[in-house]
């Protein structure tokens, strides 16, 4: 594959369906592939049912187990380790979990809550100080929505321990395909953060492509060609409702909402040639950001809400370009490797980092670009690696990579020492989309 091939793959979707023959979307799986001993140690004891009728069919310690690995940040003790089983702060003893060498531990227990509900009770330990963090929080739900309890009690964990808030209870979309020649089914799915409970928003025998969160996570932006031509449209994901907001000649491509969700950049080439403009969500209008001969796409906002970072090859080959939404000459500001390009951004606290697939010849990996010190870092070992979408937190990072003929999904920490498959059963998946914080 040759340099510009990459790139030039998501301005091709816009223009042709595509032949791959693919599974449909049943599910993911999770494989850990790679790991980091100087995570936080933390053990998570199996929590006991202390409910009068059947146990829940869901570990809840279990699921926060495998949060936790996927994290980059804490190693979980495995369960086959754990020899003690307290289910409360009177039955722990502090001596057992420092000779496991345990820097926190987490007990809880589940039991019957009203009006149906289950309640999960959890303390959270720091063993070195012999010290509770957390005592006998209680969050209750659904019996079928154990995982997203343990998701939020992961959560918690997270932000008491590092003081930054856990993502885990998040979601993902992605595009999935099926079939081949003329009976092609495609669908944008969405699906926990870790891959299970996978759920169909809309599906098409023509290609779909591009999603992208709205900032309160309730709707998706994303191109179908279920018209004939490429078209932009925004789905509530809770109750299917859709509104057509782009179906100009030409291509409408590459939405991305403003921080404040008000607004919607895109690639339109009604003009000529392929430009970044931004629609005004309430009134239409479209406003051009860039001019040039050469083809911009893949626009995304910066965290102020005041400039863009999109993909060019106004400079010979695909590079990243910054420009201001009030106008005037876009900067380059993607140097290293011959090849940048499909940037998401996230402000963690400390810098805007901007990930990008960056590469060249035949070797197309994720890397970093910490914009306060100008370092950019790779990140994902693979060959093909392409789509980074930052967590809310930014801790973590989904891509897509292919492998053979099949496309899959990664999630990996930041840091990149943490990387994890998540990958359908007899399937292909492309083009993941991370969530915003989900209102807790």
């Amino acid at each position: 594959m040759n340099m510009p091939k990459i790139w030039m793959r998501g301005l091709a979707l816009l223009l042709v369906v595509l032949s791959a023959s693919l599974a449909q979307a049943q599910g993911l799986s999770i494989d850990i592939v790679n790991g980091t001993p100087s995570a936080l140690p933390i053990a998570v004891v199996p929590f006991a049912f202390e409910g009068a009728g059947v146990p829940p069919d869901v570990d809840v310690s279990e699921i926060m187990r495998n949060d936790f690995n996927r994290s980059g940040k804490f190693r979980g003790l495995p369960k086959a380790d754990i020899i003690e089983f307290p289910t409360r702060q009177s039955e722990v003893k502090f001596a057992t979990w420092n000779l496991l060498k345990q820097a926190y531990l987490v007990v809880g227990r589940v039991r019957d809550g009203s009006n149906g509900e289950l309640t999960v009770e959890y303390e959270l330990f720091d063993v070195a100080k012999q010290q509770a963090l957390l005592i006998g929080k209680p969050i209750s739900g659904q019996r079928s929505d154990m995982r997203g309890l343990a998701h939020k009690i992961a959560d918690d964990v997270y932000e008491k321990i590092l003081g930054v808030r856990g993502a885990f209870w998040t979601r993902v979309a992605y595009i999935t395909s099926s079939g081949s020649g003329n009976n092609m089914n495609y669908a944008l799915m969405v699906a926990d953060s870790d891959g299970y409970g996978p759920q169909t928003v809309v599906k098409s025998h023509e290609p779909l492509l591009s999603p992208a969160w709205s900032p309160d996570g309730n709707k998706i932006a994303y191109v179908s060609f279920e018209r004939g031509n490429s078209a932009i449209y925004i789905q509530d994901i809770s109750t299917g409702s859709r509104e057509l907001v782009s179906a100009n000649k030409g291509i409408n491509g590459g939405p991305s909402f403003s921080p404040d969700g008000t607004r919607l950049a895109l690639t339109l080439s009604y003009g000529g040639n392929p430009d970044i403009y931004i629609m005004d969500l309430a009134t239409k209008k479209t406003t051009q950001i860039t001019k040039h001969f050469a083809i911009d796409v893949e626009a995304t906002w910066m965290p102020d809400g005041q400039s863009l970072i999109f993909t060019s090859d106004r400079s010979g080959k695909p590079q990243l370009y910054q420009a201001s939404i009030t106008g005037g000459d876009a900067t380059r500001i993607s140097f290293q490797g011959e090849y940048n390009a499909t940037p998401s951004i996230i402000n963690d606290g400390r810098s805007v980092k901007i990930a990008m697939a960056q590469g060249g010849g035949n070797v197309y990996r994720v890397a970093v670009l910490d914009r306060a010190s100008g370092e950019s870092k790779m990140i994902s070992p693979g060959s093909l690696d392409e789509h980074p979408s930052f967590a809310p937190n930014g801790s973590m990072l989904i891509y897509a990579a292919t492998e053979g003929s099949r496309g899959v999904l990664y999630a990996i920490s930041a840091d990149g020492l943490v990387r994890q498959r998540l990958v359908l059963a007899d399937g292909d998946v492309r083009e993941p989309a991370w969530s915003p914080y989900r209102k807790r």
